[in-house]
């Protein structure tokens, strides 16, 4: 049996390009980690970085446009304006951890101060990582390709379902 590839040509079942278009450059990615830093304001965000102001202006749209933040009237002065994440763009989260610690291994070398830890214990949080549906960390070679329509749910006890159905709902 040939081995299972994703159909690359098919770009339109594939969200990679979908993120690319809403996130796929410098700009937007910076202004996504000020927003997760609390930053809100357009005169906030054009402070945190030497950006021309029609890039931000256009940055800002794109990623209200994208769902990613959304941009509402401050309650104290109805001129200004304040972009917070929406739940689309919180889900980001985990590929920006990744993609900080990446640059971190393979651009700095050095972990980036200050460091991301845990609220409750406050260390480090562990690298991002792939995970089988039993919580293995995976590698690149313990993974493959295969169609939906193949693959047989593995029938569990149904009060550890239950269970995680009760932790993940909590979340």
């Amino acid at each position: 049996m040939a081995e299972l590839r994703e159909p690359l040509h098919q770009l339109a079942e594939c969200g990679l390009p979908t993120a690319l278009e809403a996130m796929g450059e410098r700009w937007s990615f910076m202004i996504l980690r000020a927003a997760f830093n609390g930053v809100r304001h357009f005169e906030e965000f054009l402070s945190e970085f030497s950006i021309a102001r029609n890039i931000l202006a256009n940055r800002l749209t794109r990623l209200t446009e994208s769902g990613i933040l959304h941009r509402t009237p401050c309650p104290d002065d109805r001129r200004k304006v304040e972009y917070r994440l929406t739940e689309k763009g919180l889900d980001l989260l985990p590929a920006m951890i990744a993609l900080r610690q990446w640059g971190e291994k393979w651009g700095t070398g050095v972990l980036s101060n200050p460091v991301l830890v845990d609220d409750r214990d406050r260390q480090p949080i562990l690298p991002v990582t792939i995970r089988s549906h039993d919580t293995r960390v995976l590698g690149h070679m313990d993974l493959c390709w295969m169609n939906a329509a193949d693959i047989t749910p593995i029938s569990a006890d149904t009060h550890e379902v239950d269970d995680r159905v009760r932790k993940l709902s909590a979340i």
